[in-house]
């Protein structure tokens, strides 16, 4: 994986080989879950079979079935995810994933197998882990036996870009929202245009009809009417 300072050079991620510092700090986040889980499914248990019995339950660790119990949660955790897609609760936190060991996608099968060759590691005093750091697909014991790998599931570049998407989103609402019509002040030396257009109709109005003189009071005619006008 190549590291730039520039954002126009970064690279991807997504397919190369998890380093030893990524994998194991996923793998303390899985401890850390599953034992919280194991946990709180003993204390369910414990009030349960208490309120039933009416006697409390205790478990201590120096007892061997409560080793055996851990022993097989533990295989169920970290197996059953493994087959179900590839990566567990820490792995999918941290971007990892295990496939196979030509990158194609992880049969259920080889996570189970997977799952119960891992405590090789610890048997072999941690030479099983060694692999993860002097090999080049950086593999482990239990690696090599379910012909398996674990590689970066992620893309820097493209989450880069979504990113600087999300950031320019409010950008493109405000350039795109439209600009509100600016008021105009009306005073009395410039009146309104709609107080000119209505003062122009009314003028036109008056200008078309004409004068239209009314009858005398005296009773007399107008000028222009009665019996003279008609020779």
């Amino acid at each position: 994986m190549s590291v730039r300072t520039h954002p126009s050079q970064w690279v991807s991620a997504q397919g190369q080989y998890a380093g030893s510092a990524s994998r194991f700090a996923a793998y303390l986040i899985d401890l850390i879950t599953s034992t919280v889980l194991y946990l709180l499914a003993l204390a369910i248990i414990s009030f349960v079979v208490q309120i039933v019995t009416g006697s409390p339950v205790s478990w201590h660790r120096n007892n061997i079935i409560v080793v055996i119990i851990y022993v097989a949660w533990q295989f169920l955790y970290f197996g059953f995810q493994w087959a179900a897609d590839g990566s567990t609760w820490g792995m999918a936190l941290l971007g990892v994933q295990v496939v196979r060991a030509y990158g194609t996608r992880l049969d259920p099968w080889r996570g189970w197998v997977r799952s119960l060759t891992f405590p090789l590691g610890f048997l072999t005093l941690g030479l099983g882990f060694l692999g993860i750091l002097v090999q080049r697909e950086h593999r482990a014991l239990y690696d090599l036996i379910s012909g398996t790998a674990v590689v970066y599931a992620w893309d820097a570049r493209a989450a880069r870009l979504r990113f600087l998407a999300r950031q320019a989103e409010p950008a493109l609402a405000g350039a795109a929202a439209p600009t509100p019509a600016k008021p105009v002040a009306v005073t009395a030396d410039h009146p309104s245009p709609a107080d000119q257009a209505s003062s122009e109709a009314g003028s036109d109005t008056l200008a078309e009809s004409g004068p239209h003189p009314g009858p005398s009071a005296t009773g007399e005619a107008p000028p222009g009417t009665g019996p003279a006008a008609g020779q």
